[in-house]
């Protein structure tokens, strides 16, 4: 029995955000300190000066329940030594206070059939930092028992429950995870720049793997001081230079945990419109000054995700390219409609879709795909304002990049620059560090419905914020470096959707692409480039393609199993063609090794980390089922929850697409209506190698050119020899290609952008001066895709529609020619 001394460390759950009887300062803890008693845990926690001390205590008497409470006492360092003293005196007789270890934050607290378990973060280590704010890796972690080993308990050794506590430490959090205590990496830096969540709200976020985890602590103490909000994907942080002047360039990958899983067990959407593989990529860039002198700050963001049909594999153990099965129960696409509602809650209007699947196979399988994906986004875009409208680009990696007369990667800088034009990106000028006190209010696009996102309120939303974080720069300079003038904040608005089967390989060499054309516009934005573009000879073009490429491999382990097919990448640098076959060939037959024999396990231990499995005392065991896509919760219902998804047939064959049909699902009428009435902000945020991405390519590069204007085409059906009696109503959609093995685009021309693609000879590079000069563009000055008549151009077109027509046909592809004299539609 412990004395009265020791109940001075007096436990109240019902403090809000960790406040305490004495004043504290708005703080983190960073070191904890973990004893026991026979009957209690103890964790000391405190900030990184040593000034501010807390006391958790965990009970340990009770094996079926989870009690925590908080000291709402802020001790000093002599204060909180002599309390466990006191502690340990009190408990004399049961053995004492004993020191148990060192850790970094709790991950949370788990049951499985018998008692709650603890994991902690027991090493560390840094990883980066942004601005201050530093961002650690999970270097070693621990599971403890709660209970004390005197609490009998019958199924804490039993052998399904070892076995579900050795499937769990199959996550590996030392692997890929990464914190951090003072800043919200689970967000971009324009969302934390903008829009101040408390802790309890962020946890809740699609890209905290803990959520379900550490829900118990958190509802208990309505704070998270205790607790570390993990992130699954990728951070790579490295300070580079240009002319002597030196930058930080962070790349964050941030993997969703919904729908979450292996490449085969989860593939395409489900009801809730969440797309397997979602990743959210995120390119920060900003000067490496010393501390205390302010700064200017980038990033952008990019997403990839699975196709968002109803689609599947079945995993073969005789077959290294599985059935792709298509279902046909959503009829009306309303799952893939609240797929692209969310990623407009999330970054804002315009979505750009670029899909890499083949158009042209010898047996339909991809382009099976790639034509439903055409048919949902023509379906879904009747129903959209035209400034609101999905663009898309389909286009096929794979057959442009085996032929030697095409540079696919210039091919894609430029419709990188077109998609950047778009969107914009987030810059703005911040002091030493990012302190939270200093986020503006900006509306959030995670609760747009319940903010008044009319166009004027949002404008007069702008105004403001803009104004104040202008002022707050303005007076922070003129009180420190005196009067400078300053370039005004801007936001990103929309982002860039990119996808090929996997979302891993094609996938990564296009979002490279994004990439090295907003690198140098950021660069650009904050003094260090006098001009935006940067070469693919460039030293920092192969500096950023090093980022990427191990962001592909890391990525592509935890979805596929296996490194990515890096063939683009390995070919630019020289490497001998007989390596890279090699090397191509080894990753197929070990994506193909862990796809058939460990993803299961893999998802089985991800559906348990995630909280989609809960074993229960006489359920079948987690094991025991033959899907991973339903499951029994604490209290016998079922659980779905952002996993939930359909069964539907599947069969062995040697590759066709298996379709189903089915009746279709319920019409969501007021998402749709939110969808489609829906105003967001202008600006806010040749090988025989067993791989589908490993293409030849040309290693020659030339610049890029930029037209200035992009008339008006007539309709025309998206797949030549099928009959559609749907269109945009614009008709603005570019083709390239003939049958069924058509490119297409609502906000690319794509004989434009193949003129300068298919040449090894270099092209003038001509920017926008706009464009130079301010990292976003008003969306006056863009208009579906392109800039509006009004904005001086000069391309390859010549200065004018007029000069285009004096100029004759012989300096231009014949199809567009006779397209701009005609008005034909544009082929070849």
């Amino acid at each position: 029995m412990e004395s009265a001394a020791a109940e001075r460390c007096d436990c109240d759950n019902s403090n809000d955000n960790g406040s305490s009887s004495q004043s504290q300062p708005s703080t983190c803890m960073q070191k904890f300190r973990l004893y026991e008693t026979r009957s209690n845990f103890y964790m000391i926690g405190r900030d990184k000066s040593r000034t501010y001390w807390r006391v958790l205590k965990i009970d340990r008497l009770d094996p079926s329940e989870l009690n925590i409470g908080e000291d709402s006492t802020t001790y000093s360092e002599s204060e909180c030594s002599e309390l466990l003293r006191r502690i340990h005196e009190g408990n004399i007789s049961t053995g004492g206070l004993k020191f148990v270890t060192i850790c970094y934050g709790i991950v949370g607290f788990i049951k499985f059939l018998g008692p709650y378990y603890m994991l902690i973060i027991t090493k560390r280590k840094q990883i980066g930092s942004i601005r201050g704010h530093n961002v650690y890796a999970v270097s070693k972690s621990e599971m403890i028992p709660v209970p004390s080993s005197t609490v009998n308990s019958n199924i804490a050794d039993s052998k399904d429950e070892n076995r579900y506590k050795k499937l769990l430490c199959t996550v590996d959090l030392t692997k890929d995870f990464f914190f951090s205590y003072s800043y919200h990496v689970m967000r971009s830096l324009q969302k934390n720049m903008c829009n101040n969540e408390p802790g309890q709200v962020l946890y809740e976020t699609m890209f905290v793997w803990n959520e379900f985890l550490t829900r118990g602590i958190r509802n208990h103490l309505q704070n998270t001081l205790w607790t570390v909000a993990l992130v699954y994907g990728f951070f790579k942080q490295a300070t580079l230079s240009v002319a002597g002047r030196d930058f930080k360039l962070t790349l964050i990958a941030r993997r969703s945990r919904h729908y979450a899983g292996t490449r085969y067990l989860k593939r395409g959407v489900n009801e809730k419109g969440r797309v397997a593989n979602d990743v959210e990529t995120e390119q920060i860039v900003f000067e490496d000054v010393p501390d205390g002198l302010p700064a200017e700050i980038t990033s952008i963001v990019q997403n990839r995700g699975s196709i968002p049909l109803f689609w599947s594999q079945e995993t073969s153990r005789l077959n290294l390219k599985p059935d792709i099965i298509l279902s046909k129960k959503d009829k009306n696409f309303e799952a893939t409609r609240l797929h692209f509602e969310n990623l407009v809650k999330r970054y804002g209007n315009p979505i750009i879709i670029l899909n890499l699947i083949k158009t042209q196979e010898k047996k339909p399988r991809e382009s099976i795909l790639r034509q439903e994906f055409a048919n949902a986004i023509d379906v879904i875009n009747k129903d959209l304002s035209e400034e609101n409208r999905l663009r898309f680009l389909h286009w096929d990696l794979h057959k442009h990049s085996r032929s030697k007369a095409t540079n696919v990667l210039l091919l894609l800088s430029k419709v990188a620059a077109y998609a950047l034009m778009l969107t914009g990106f987030f810059y703005c000028r911040v002091t030493s560090t990012l302190r939270p006190e200093e986020f503006m209010s900006w509306p959030s696009f995670e609760n747009v419905n319940g903010i008044d996102m009319s166009p004027q309120r949002y404008r007069n939303n702008v105004t403001d914020d803009t104004y104040r974080l202008e002022r707050n720069c303005s007076e922070y300079n003129n009180g420190t470096n005196g009067n400078h003038s300053l370039k005004p904040p801007s936001f990103q608005s929309g982002v860039l959707r990119t996808n090929c089967i996997d979302c891993l390989d094609r996938t990564n060499v296009a979002q490279y692409a994004y990439g090295l054309a907003a690198l140098g516009h950021q660069l650009h934005a904050i003094g260090i480039r006098d001009t935006p573009k940067i070469d693919l000879n460039d030293p920092l073009a192969d500096n950023l393609m090093g980022f990427y490429e191990r962001m592909g491999d890391t990525l592509a382990h935890q979805y596929g199993g296996s490194a990515a097919h890096n063939k683009i990448f390995s070919e630019r640098r020289g490497q001998w063609r007989a390596a890279t076959q090699s090397q191509e060939f080894f990753r197929t037959l070990q994506r193909y090794y862990s796809n058939a024999y460990m993803d299961a396990e893999k998802q089985d231990a991800i559906n348990v980390f995630l909280g989609y499995f809960q074993p229960q005392a006489g359920k079948p065991a987690l094991w025991e089922l033959g899907s991973d896509q339903h499951y029994r919760g604490r209290n016998g219902e079922t659980i779905v929850d952002e996993d939930g998804r359909s069964f539907f047939k599947r069969s062995f064959s040697d590759g066709n697409i298996l379709r189903q049909t089915g009746s279709p699902m319920p019409a969501a009428q007021d998402k749709q209506e939110n969808f489609t009435n829906s105003t967001m902000p202008d600006r806010s945020q040749g090988s025989n190698v067993l791989s589908e991405s490993s293409p030849d390519i040309s290693t020659c590069e030339s610049d890029m050119s930029y037209s200035r204007y992009t008339p008006s085409m007539p309709r025309r059906q998206l797949f030549g020899d099928v009959q559609r009696d749907r269109y945009l109503e614009t008709g603005q959609i570019f083709f390239s290609g003939h049958g069924d093995g058509v490119n297409c685009s609502n906000f690319v021309d794509l004989d434009w952008l193949s003129s300068s693609g298919n040449s090894c000879e270099d092209e003038p590079y001509e920017r926008s001066s706009l464009l130079q000069s301010s990292p976003r563009l008003s969306s006056e000055n863009v208009v579906n895709g392109v800039l509006g008549e009004t904005t001086p151009f000069t391309s390859e077109y010549g200065s004018s529609m007029k000069g285009v027509q004096q100029r004759g046909t012989g300096e231009f592809h014949h199809s567009f020619a006779q397209w701009v004299n005609d008005g034909d539609v544009l082929s070849h």
